[in-house]
């Protein structure tokens, strides 16, 4: 039996140390995952909002398995049935327009950007306004656009075109405007920026700033798209809608695939030769995509994901009450982050120990991102060992890790993938192998629940 030390040893030898992994996972199932030495754990991050509809969904596993004994792979230079199929159903529920796929978060907002200067080029105009704080990914031109200095330091000078507001002040983000100008670009949930929600006035400003200004608005889905926010999109639930849009993660479960999704308006500014991708939209990466749409919509996840975050909100809240530590809740439907007072990551760090996984952000947050379809009783389980956790670090008993969980800040010290704790057996309880059934037996959603919208800070 190969242990997590044994995958840990191999994997500090010769994987670059640009991460800093605590556990080695093996497998998974539904919103828990087991590491290589049987310990059970709830997954509250969902690979940071990758597996939306729960890991291994057995309608996903059995389109990419019957995908793959079938075409995997083929140019775009040649048409596909999945290509098409998927570009209509995220035209359908979004903006009408037309897609581009490739492979990636990262990939999604650079093909975003080109989109927007080519479509401003004859005008002169090529300059994003971005939101600090704000995370597009970490290609150069990209973490350009990101808000946030740490992502950019080392590799300055940085590509120019991008400068930044502040996030929720459209008076900031109007003095940025000038005739170089081409688009606005934001997330409606900042997910790395400390789960912080637009303003609703906000996000109609900006709507009609570029309106008025002949402006792109372009917003970052790669996070808080498909469902998450108990929308399909995060726009949706702020009744205005971008000229494009990005979007990735949860959009193959797992299987890498991205997608620049635009507007009748900018839907042919691409054209051949203009932008491309090897592995972009192949039938294999389209399959897993449009199986995990038809999950979303078959077991009513847009309704759950607010139904769950609701539940999942009030009972943070309840703690944030309950501990002075705690200033507060904020996130939109199960989008959710646990504001302290002091940094997260060795709050983190204890959740992970007694079997809870989530992720440190903006320095301060504890970010909650499980998968939609959870199920009532694993958020009580969930809510339980963050109560004991917070009971234990306010009498003093918990003590700082050498290295904390937040995934934006890793120092690529050799030492610390060295001093990795060896796993805790009696934390864990014996977990029987996973059944199919877990996943799929849900309750039936509640339609009429209004959208959870949470920003409480005490």
């Amino acid at each position: 039996m190969t242990t997590s030390e044994d995958i840990a040893d191999t994997f500090n030898t010769f994987v670059m140390p640009t991460y800093a992994p605590k556990i080695a996972l093996t497998r998974g199932k539904g919103t828990k995952v087991w590491d290589a030495d049987g310990k059970v754990y709830l997954d509250f991050l969902a690979g940071i909002s990758v597996v939306n509809v729960g890991h291994c969904h057995s309608s996903v596993v059995d389109a990419i398995s019957e995908q793959a004994g079938k075409l995997m792979h083929v140019s775009n230079l040649y048409y596909t049935e999945n290509q098409a199929r998927l570009a209509r159903k995220l035209s359908d529920i979004s903006l009408g327009g037309k897609c581009f796929f490739c492979n990636s978060g990262a990939e999604a907002n650079e093909g975003l950007i080109k989109l927007a200067r080519l479509w401003g080029h004859d005008k002169g105009k090529y300059e994003v306004i971005c939101m600090n704080n704000s995370f597009h990914g970490r290609t150069l031109a990209t973490a350009a656009a990101t808000g946030q200095s740490k992502i950019q330091k080392g590799f300055e000078p940085m590509p120019e075109g991008f400068v930044h507001a502040d996030y929720n002040d459209i008076d900031s983000v109007k003095a940025l405007i000038n005739e170089k100008t081409v688009a606005v670009m934001l997330e409606a949930v900042q997910g790395e920026g400390g789960v912080v929600p637009a303003d609703p006035e906000f996000m109609t400003a900006v709507r009609e700033v570029c309106d008025e200004n002949e402006l792109l608005m372009l917003c970052d889905e790669v996070q808080c798209g498909m469902g998450r926010t108990g929308n399909w999109f995060g726009f949706q639930g702020y009744d205005v809608e971008p000229d494009a849009f990005s979007m990735a993660k949860a959009l193959g479960s797992g299987y890498p695939i991205g997608a620049v999704v635009a507007s009748p308006r900018v839907a042919d500014v691409l054209q051949a030769g203009k932008h491309a991708t090897t592995f972009g939209g192949t039938p294999l990466a389209c399959a897993a995509a449009l199986a995990t749409l038809e999950v979303i919509e078959d077991e009513g996840l847009l309704a759950r994901a607010k139904t769950s975050g609701k539940k999942l909100s009030q009972g943070l809240e309840a703690l944030a009450a309950k501990y002075e530590h705690v200033h507060g809740v904020r996130g939109r439907g199960l989008m959710l982050g646990l504001v302290l007072d002091q940094p997260a990551g060795p709050f983190a760090a204890r959740l992970l120990e007694e079997g809870l996984i989530t992720l440190a952000t903006a320095d301060t947050v504890v970010r909650f991102l499980p998968p939609l379809n959870i199920k009532d009783g694993e958020i009580e389980e969930a809510l339980e060992i963050v109560d004991d956790c917070l009971e234990e670090w306010h009498s003093g008993e918990v003590e700082e890790p050498d290295d904390i969980l937040e995934e934006a800040v890793v120092e690529p010290a050799a030492e610390t993938a060295e001093t990795e704790p060896e796993p805790v057996a009696e934390a864990v309880e014996a977990e029987p192998e996973p059944v199919e059934e877990a996943v799929e037996a849900e309750p039936e959603p509640e339609q009429e629940e209004p959208e959870a919208d949470i920003v409480k800070e005490g």
